[in-house]
Parts: C-alpha cells; sequence; structure tokens
C-alpha cells in the first residue's frame, strides 16, 4: 500500500508487542499497553487501522472527539464498542454508562479471555480533557482487568506533551505503557512513494512534510511546479485544509497564539521581531504564547553552537508542511477559494529559491545528525549553526561534542541549495572567514559544503542531495 511505505518498521513494533501478549506475558499478566503520539495527520490513525486489519483479531476502534461533556464521550464510546469487532460486544447491549469505571468494566466483560484482541482509544487526550480523572480510571481497570487478559491497549494521541506526560513519574500510567513516536514520513520515504530524484523529493518534502494525507495526492514522477498547479486549483486539497485543520484543533480559543506562529511562519525569526509583527504583543504574553508553541511541538526555540553561551535565542516552525502552508497558502486562502490560485503559484515561484534556502536547513542538519559514522569527523555528536546578534557571522552548520555549550568544535560548513549554482571559491573563502571568528573554531577545523548541484572543490568534505537521503534509509 504506497499510504505505508516507511511504516515497516512502526508496523513490526506492533506486531511484536502483540506477540507478547499472545505468549502470556509474565505472572499472569498478557495485557500489554502502547502510548501513540504523533503530529496531527501524520497517519496514526491508519497506522492502527492496517495494524488491527494485517493482524486479523477482534478489536474496538474507538475515536474521540471534542465533546461539550464525559456524557457524550460515554454514548459515543458505547456504540463504538456495540459495534466492534469483540465477540462478546453485545454485553453492551441497552447499556448506557454514567460514568467511565462503568463503561470500562463492562468493556472488561466484553473481552475475549481465550483469544488476542486489541482496544484502541484514538484522540485520548480529548477524554483527559473533559475527565480529570479518566487517566486514573483507566489505569486502575488496566492493573485489575486488561492486564490480566490477552489484549493491547492502544491509547493515541496528537497533543505531544500531553501524551508524553501521561507515561512520566507520578502519573497513573507511570512505567505501564511502551511509548511509540510516530514521526511523518521522511525525505527518503517521500523519494520512494512519488518516484522523484533525491534534490526533487526534498523539494517535496518541504512541501508536504511527509504527511500520508498530501502525498496520497501527489502524482508519482510530478515534480514540485506540476504538482502545486493541481493543489492550487482545487480548494479542497489536503495541501490546502490540512494546516487550517490542525491549528483549529491545537488553539481552539488561543487566536494569540495561532498570531505569533503566523509571524513566525512569516519569516521572523528574533524575540522582538515575533511581537512586532504579531502586532505589538505585550512581553507576558508573548513569552506564554512561545512557551505554549514550543510546549506543542510547534515552534523550536533555537541557540547558537559554540563553545560559548549565547542567549540569541531564534525561533522556527517546527514542521516543514505548515511552514510552507503559513508562508504561502493560509494568508492566500481567499485567492485560492475565487479560483486564482495561478496568482499565489506565481508567488510561490518568484520567492521559492529564497524560501527553500532557508527552510532546507534544519533538515540538512537533522540529516547530517543521522548519518552513519565516516563522513563526519570523529566526536562529532551534534549539529547547529552559529549566528550573533547582528548576523555576522551567520554560520549555516556547525559540529561540536555536545550541545548547548560545546568543548570542542568539529566542523564547520556552509549549506548552498540553488538549482545550478555549486559551491564556489567565493564561498569557501567566505566559510574560512567565517569560521575565524567562530568561538571554538580554528584554521585546523574541518570544513563541509552542502550543494543541490554538483561541487569539486579540493579540500573540503562535499555532499549532496544523494548523500543526504541516503542517511535517511536504514
Amino acid at each position: 500500500m504506497t499510504g505505508f511505505i516507511g511504516r515497516d518498521r512502526e508496523l513490526a513494533a506492533l506486531g511484536r508487542i502483540l506477540q507478547r501478549v499472545e505468549s502470556g506475558g509474565r505472572a499472569g499478566r498478557p495485557g500489554r499497553a502502547v502510548l501513540m503520539r504523533g503530529r496531527r495527520r501524520v497517519g496514526k490513525s491508519r497506522l492502527a487501522e492496517e495494524f488491527v486489519a494485517r493482524a486479523g483479531v477482534p478489536y474496538v476502534f474507538f475515536t474521540a472527539s471534542a465533546q461539550p461533556d464525559t456524557a457524550t464521550d460515554l454514548r459515543l464510546f458505547t456504540e463504538a464498542v456495540r459495534g466492534s469487532t469483540l465477540p462478546r460486544a453485545d454485553t453492551f447491549h441497552d447499556q448506557q454508562p454514567r460514568s467511565w469505571d462503568a463503561a470500562l468494566h463492562l468493556l472488561a466483560d466484553a473481552l475475549p479471555t481465550d483469544r488476542v484482541c486489541v482496544v484502541i482509544l484514538d484522540e485520548m487526550p480529548y477524554l483527559i480533557t473533559n475527565d480529570a480523572g479518566f487517566e486514573g480510571t483507566l489505569q486502575k481497570l488496566f492493573d485489575r482487568e486488561l492486564s490480566h487478559r490477552p489484549v493491547l491497549l492502544l491509547c493515541i494521541g496528537s497533543d505531544l506533551a500531553m501524551m508524553e506526560a501521561l507515561n512520566s513519574y507520578g502519573r497513573p500510567f507511570h512505567q505501564r505503557a511502551t511509548e511509540m513516536v510516530i514521526p511523518p514520513l521522511n525525505p527518503a520515504d517521500v523519494a520512494d512513494m512519488l518516484g522523484l530524484p533525491p534534490a526533487d523529493a526534498f523539494d517535496a518534502y518541504l512541501i508536504t512534510g511527509g504527511l500520508p494525507l498530501i502525498l496520497d495526492e501527489w502524482p508519482a514522477g510530478v515534480p514540485v511546479d506540476g504538482y502545486l498547479s493541481e493543489a492550487l486549483a482545487d480548494p479542497t486539497s489536503a495541501l490546502l485544509v490540512s494546516a487550517e485543520r490542525a491549528l483549529a484543533a491545537e488553539f481552539p480559543v488561543e487566536a494569540q497564539a495561532r498570531d505569533i506562529l503566523g509571524a513566525i511562519g512569516s519569516g521572523e525569526r528574533t524575540y522582538s521581531l515575533i511581537g512586532r509583527a504579531a502586532g505589538g504583543i505585550p512581553a507576558g504574553s508573548l513569552s506564554r504564547a512561545l512557551r505554549l508553541l514550543t510546549t506543542k511541538r510547534l515552534v523550536e526555540a533555537m541557540v547558537p553552537l559554540s563553545t560559548q553561551p549565547s542567549r540569541e535565542t531564534r525561533y522556527v516552525v517546527a514542521d516543514p508542511y505548515l511552514r510552507f502552508w503559513l508562508t504561502f497558502l493560509g494568508p492566500n486562502l481567499a485567492e485560492i477559494e475565487r479560483g486564482r490560485g495561478d496568482l499565489v503559484r506565481a508567488r510561490i515561484a518568484s520567492s521559492w529559491s529564497t524560501w527553500r534556502g532557508r527552510a532546507i536547513e534544519p533538515v540538512i542538519r537533522e540529516s547530517l545528525r543521522r548519518l552513519p559514522p565516516g563522513p563526519l569527523p570523529d566526536g562529532t555528536n551534534v549539529i547547529g549553526g552559529y549566528w550573533t546578534r547582528t548576523n555576522n557571522p551567520e554560520i549555516d552548520i556547525v559540529g561540536a561534542d555536545r550541545a548547548p555549550v560545546a568543548r570542542r568544535v568539529t566542523l564547520v560548513g556552509s549549506i548552498k541549495w540553488l538549482n545550478n549554482r555549486a559551491f564556489d571559491p567565493h564561498d569557501l573563502a567566505q566559510l574560512v572567514a567565517h569560521r575565524s571568528r567562530l568561538p571554538g573554531a580554528d584554521d585546523s577545523t574541518p570544513l563541509l559544503a552542502v550543494t543541490r548541484a554538483a561541487t569539486t572543490m579540493d579540500g573540503i568534505l562535499t555532499l549532496g542531495p544523494e548523500d543526504l537521503l541516503a542517511a535517511w534509509r536504514p
């Protein structure tokens, strides 16, 4: 299935857990729990559906949503169990439990004791928001009932911070569940799914963020311009609507946080400029909104990497797709809806090279972090960048032994991600000059060039799209 390119690892992991349930576990406790988290629209629910379909075991799949009260959640949960493939689903016939304690005890009675089954609670954070006691109630039932039965409890959530906290010390589910993070499809997955060469695959990744729903609409072998021509002509395309739906779910009331996210998405990176672009928000409100955005993993706060501490924090949108949407699509939805997607496409074309040059930087840094031992100098444990308040110098790539304050800088690099311009002697001279101003670097610190076009410079390590894409493969 094309939609599951890149999901073999997750399916195999879930399969192994299910095998442990089937084998009976230890001390008569075969039941297992998994806390699965990932960004919205990354394909978590679809992955769970594929898993139970391949497993061929009885299951119940309940998807929570932003309901007004717990009573509505309970009614929908009851309907989901009644319509499930659990062999004793009729236990819920003519039943309408009034609490989660009663509903989950009924669920335990509906589970088979002689064969493996799966219980899926999708978007569980909504249930916790409506009922603060749900987490403790579920843990109690898991300890007393579900862990003694051959059942896999799969709890899924898009609120990354809340899902991560569920397994932390002091919380009811601490050390009771396996954590599983579902990332977007990576650049190598995108290349395989769309049949694109490495350089074009990175372009597609910058636009889609590796979201399967968007990639499913991208015809195989079609480059960026061809796909955008089609997607911008359809106001209902996944490229246009996915971000709006995700943001509406993340920020149902926090309009200020959305304004600040928009300011960062438009290109502002420093605290003061973000506040100004968002309408002159007071410092206290700006700080709270930035904390919220970083907690939700929508924004990444970065500091320069060198042997000296720095307070020059920069903020960037963490998700490539959301960065693209905030820059080009969100502000221009009205034009697209009235049939003038061609105007938006022209703006993208005129700004693409500049925007891509900045947007590719975090993707390249992550690619470098994933390289196997060999290409980068020994001791390169972290990859970052360096800048000063005036951006003079601003260095694209810094390798070091640790962060945020390094003991040793292991490499200094530059990114030149242009279609028809290679890394040239002028770029090398500029990189050497910048290296001389980086705390912790000297004339012996190795240099690195990362370029989209071919480069034949002596005495400098050069990596291209093929090398970076290979870093994402097993």
